[in-house]
């Protein structure tokens, strides 16, 4: 029998962050088996690692209803995982979206912690019929976006839309069209709508919904979180280097904190710890 691990991401309480499942000997899983298992677990994404040698994993990601490039917070529990069992170090993930190190470290209170390195983020416009009926689905009017944010389609690993709120009410009352914006984002591939608060100049509160993956709103996004990094460098909207704190989760209950820095060149580096879950009764 498979063992899953339940991790919650960029958190160090099992009722906050974001949970993911952690396989760490997937070899022998086909495809179908991954799919079924994620499904069975429904959270937002479940990481398959296979070992290909000292540190180095090939690793694919499934969300209950498909698979997905990149994930970042079961990247971030998957390493904690391994650190938890293996020791602190670095580690190489061969992801579908190209290759991701990963170096994993204790923190002052003696827990590993892990941080990511993305993929080269990249972002682009979005045309103005997909924004329209982004916006559309999500029930928001052009009144409630922040001129300062302007949407862009944001990679780092996989795409996401972002849209910056002009308000933390705006962000929090979070009610869309669950098909209506899930049918846009298959056509334009895209994992997640990043939806973002900026607090101050580096603290930002992030929404993610994520239909596609048949999930209302992922509680902490790693891939996006880099992504997100990598559209305000792009755009001059922070100054490099520089560290942002991205808060995400509490209005589910979940609370999460992702810290990403922001080089001046290269991948976006995104830090969090993991937690064991309970295990599930029943």
């Amino acid at each position: 029998m498979t063992e899953v691990l339940r991790y919650a991401a960029f958190t160090t309480d099992p009722a906050a962050g974001n949970p993911a499942g952690v396989v760490l000997d997937a070899g022998a899983l086909t495809e179908p088996d991954m799919q079924a298992i994620a499904a069975d677990i429904g959270y937002s994404e479940t990481a398959f690692l296979t070992a290909t040698g000292p540190g180095e994993y090939d690793v694919r990601y499934f969300s209950p209803q498909a698979e997905v490039p990149f994930c970042g917070h079961a990247t971030i529990a998957s390493a904690v995982a391994v650190a938890e069992r293996g020791g602190t170090g670095e580690l190489t993930f061969r992801t579908r979206a190209g290759t991701v190190p990963v170096a994993t470290a204790r923190d002052a209170d003696g827990r590993p912690t892990a941080t990511l390195t993305s993929v080269a983020p990249a972002d682009a416009p979005v045309p103005p019929d997909d924004l329209a009926e982004a916006l559309a689905a999500l029930g928001w009017a052009a009144g409630d976006l922040d001129p300062a944010l302007p949407p862009a389609v944001a990679y780092a690993g996989a795409h996401h839309l972002i849209i910056g709120a002009g308000t933390r009410q705006r962000l929090a009352a979070l009610d869309y069209d669950f098909d209506r914006l899930r049918e846009l984002m298959l056509r334009r591939d895209w994992t997640t709508v990043a939806l973002v608060w900026r607090a101050a100049g580096t603290e930002f509160h992030v929404r993610n919904p994520f239909p596609v993956g048949g999930v209302v709103e992922d509680p902490a996004t790693g891939a996006a979180a880099a992504a997100f990094g990598g559209y305000l460098r792009t755009r001059g909207l922070v100054e490099p280097p520089v560290t942002l704190r991205l808060h995400q989760g509490a209005d589910l209950g979940r609370p999460g904190l992702l810290v990403v820095d922001v080089p001046v060149t290269g991948g976006i580096r995104v830090t969090g710890t993991a937690v064991v879950m309970p295990p599930v009764e029943g």
